[in-house]
């Protein structure tokens, strides 16, 4: 989807409520991984105020992003007058509704062996979801998006809420590390993906460039400029070009790339800020970093 078409429809605020056991909770830490301001369980008429607080209605580009607890009749016309009095204030507001049939319902109260919220003294979690979903039948129909999570993966739910509400793309919503490290130093124990890149020939033996670095333009020119580097890369980016949608497909919010070599110092580095150079071509969202770098030691024999 085109961004001015993510930006027209993201709202300023974003209500959540919905059957208890629907996924709430798992809803709220995808609109804090999308960068919301978030409050869990706040009553409706306190929804104005706190969006003053935080400034929604400044002009900073903040969105807020409540659950709201419906157990009560007097709550569901303090929501409605709360989405009234938002409109009067021109913010915009779009009110999620999560449901699940009562038959998974029951299944996950049984599993975690929780006393359903509502549930009155002797009163069984059948009766009790029966009853929540006829009072909250009012709500469900004043909905701008009804999710039902019955049979849905906790990556299909990250998905559907951040294509319907973050202004940015599916690329830009997986923070990606990319970074350099050399293996004399230690393996990275928290990469998603680590490349060794210790094939390619080393610009160490070389002695104009043994103390210059993967960022110094002898160096950059010597790796990339070699056929195996080029052969290399091709395949590289061949499987970034697979495995990074296949990331965003399982809802993943941070990707660690690793790329590795002797010291961190001269072919890591060239290949690092090239990988990182290629996904942002891409539109992911970037950073970059050179673990090792300030390790390396200079004129030092690598280990091979």
């Amino acid at each position: 989807m085109r961004q001015a078409a993510r930006l027209d429809r993201v709202p300023d605020i974003v209500v959540i409520t919905g059957m208890s056991g629907s996924g709430r909770t798992q809803a709220m830490h995808v609109f804090e991984d999308m960068g919301y301001y978030c409050i869990d369980n706040l009553p409706p008429r306190l929804i104005l105020d706190i969006a003053n607080v935080v400034g929604i209605n400044s002009g900073v580009g903040r969105h807020l992003a409540v659950t709201c607890d419906l157990r009560s009749q007097g709550l569901f016309d303090e929501m409605f007058d709360a989405l009234r009095q938002l409109g009067e204030h021109e913010l915009t507001v779009k009110l999620l509704f999560l449901d699940c049939s009562d038959e998974v319902l029951i299944r996950r109260y049984k599993e975690t062996r929780r006393r359903h919220p509502v549930a009155l003294p002797g009163e069984s979690l059948e009766s009790a979801i029966g009853r929540e979903r006829e009072q909250l039948s009012v709500v469900r129909d004043r909905a701008d998006l009804v999710i039902d999570t019955s049979r849905m993966r906790p990556a299909t739910l990250r998905n559907r809420i951040r294509r319907a509400f973050s202004e940015l793309t599916d690329q830009q919503l997986l923070d990606v590390s990319v970074y350099s490290f050399g293996f004399k130093h230690g393996m990275p124990v928290e990469a998603d993906l680590m490349i060794d890149v210790r094939f390619l020939p080393n610009p160490f033996y070389d002695p104009t460039m043994r103390t210059l670095t993967g960022n110094d333009d002898p160096v950059r020119e010597f790796v990339l400029g070699n056929d195996v580097t080029k052969r290399f890369l091709t395949a590289w980016e061949g499987l970034l070009d697979v495995v990074m949608p296949g990331y965003i497909a399982e809802g993943k919010a941070q990707l660690s790339i690793a790329v590795g070599c002797t010291g961190g110092q001269h072919r890591s580095v060239v290949i690092a800020n090239t990988t990182a150079n290629y996904l942002q071509r891409q539109g992911y969202h970037v950073t970059l970093s050179h673990r090792d770098l300030a390790l390396a030691e200079k004129g030092a024999a690598p280990r091979l």
